[in-house]
């Protein structure tokens, strides 16, 4: 009965964390509408199409995309998340600096899938066609179709297609990957997939992403048909550490009790083999546990119009002395955080904990 209890709770407090903050980027929720929008600012943003030419869309610029997570009703309310973010009446636009620095900034789609009352129902279709509701998407009526959606393919295929359309002719060397709550699992399955096709020469070997962020991230417990038996947290464990070994530089942030509710995997076998940061937004109350897990995908974007954030080390009972190293971010190098990765420790938030600025930001090195 507890559990039950637990997993409701989970249920219907996530179902609030897409029904607030910002607005969405056009489409009429009446067709599958899926792929990577380039954005040109916080609201705007142009979907990538074969064969066309986007004017958000720099071949020859560094590339972060962002993959958004769970979505339920959110079809039916006309919302897709977007660079503007609300806090205390004031929106930030968090791709400005990444903009105004030379970077093409995007947005995978994927939230007519997502847009399920239970997540493991969501989760289901990253992996695998034949979940227990296939590849249905929500139309805006609310009512469910397949209609539209290539036979066989899930979530995550449909992904890897969409990247290798919208970065054709890319010749960068530069391009991350963010996934919040269930889309790190997307991004981690997106790299996989890339970093094969360039191995056996179906693309080219610029396309596979140097750094993937992984923020306030979700995996559901329990093993799953669609995967042999296996969870998704070992799947993606699995996928960190083939990576990993072959380049692929890997950074997490816990922001939120998102795990602690019921049906979460905590998954701390996968905080050895990234660099893991703890994040305290303790200017959102801790009863607001969506608006914690949401504050992953603000501090990690707004992050990168700073510099690095200070590293601290406690050297004496009550003294912390920075390290003269630099803590995760957005803006740390890709080799600080590969250092991070092999150091077998973690990083704990001490301070500016209470403000929304990232520029006061502290973690403390814990071995």
């Amino acid at each position: 009965m507890l559990r039950r209890l637990q997993r409701k709770f989970f249920l219907l407090m996530l179902m609030g964390l897409v029904l607030f903050g910002t607005v969405y980027a056009g489409y009429d929720g009446n067709g599958p509408d899926y792929g990577i929008y380039w954005f040109g600012d916080a609201k705007t943003g142009q979907k990538a199409v074969s064969g066309g030419v986007n004017p958000y869309f720099n071949p020859n610029m560094p590339t972060i995309i962002y993959i958004h997570g769970w979505q339920p009703n959110s079809t039916v309310s006309h919302y897709r998340e977007t660079f503007a973010y609300e806090v205390d009446g004031t929106v930030y636009d968090l791709a400005e600096t990444w903009l105004n620095r030379g970077w093409n900034v995007g947005i995978f789609y994927w939230n007519q899938f997502a847009d399920e009352l239970d997540v493991r129902n969501a989760e289901a279709k990253i992996w695998s066609a034949e979940g227990r509701y296939g590849m249905r998407w929500r139309k805006q009526d609310g009512s469910y179709s397949t209609a539209g959606v290539p036979p066989g393919k899930s979530v995550g295929d449909l992904l890897a297609e969409a990247y290798c359309q919208a970065m054709a002719g890319y010749r960068g060397n530069n391009v991350r990957i963010a996934g919040h709550s269930l889309g790190n699992q997307l991004a981690v399955a997106l790299a996989r997939m890339i970093y094969e096709r360039a191995a056996a020469g179906e693309i080219p070997a610029n396309l596979v992403p140097k750094r993937v962020a992984l923020l306030d991230p979700f995996w559901s417990n329990g093993a799953k048909d669609y995967l042999n038996g296996r969870w998704t947290g070992e799947v993606v464990r699995e996928y960190v550490g083939f990576l990993a070994e072959r380049g692929v530089v890997f950074e997490q942030y816990k922001s939120s009790a998102i795990l602690d509710l019921g049906i979460g995997d905590k998954n701390r076998d996968l905080e050895k083999k990234t660099a893991y940061t703890r994040i305290y937004p303790w200017y959102i109350p801790a009863v607001d546990v969506a608006g914690r897990h949401n504050a992953a995908k603000f501090i990690y974007f707004q992050s990168f119009q700073n510099p690095p954030p200070v590293e601290l080390q406690l050297f004496h009972p009550g003294q912390l002395l920075p390290t003269g190293k630099a803590a995760a971010s957005a803006a740390t190098p890709d080799e600080r955080i590969r250092e991070m990765m092999e150091t077998g420790g973690h990083w704990e938030q001490v301070k500016g904990l209470y403000t929304v600025a990232t520029d006061d930001d502290r973690f403390l090195f814990v071995k």
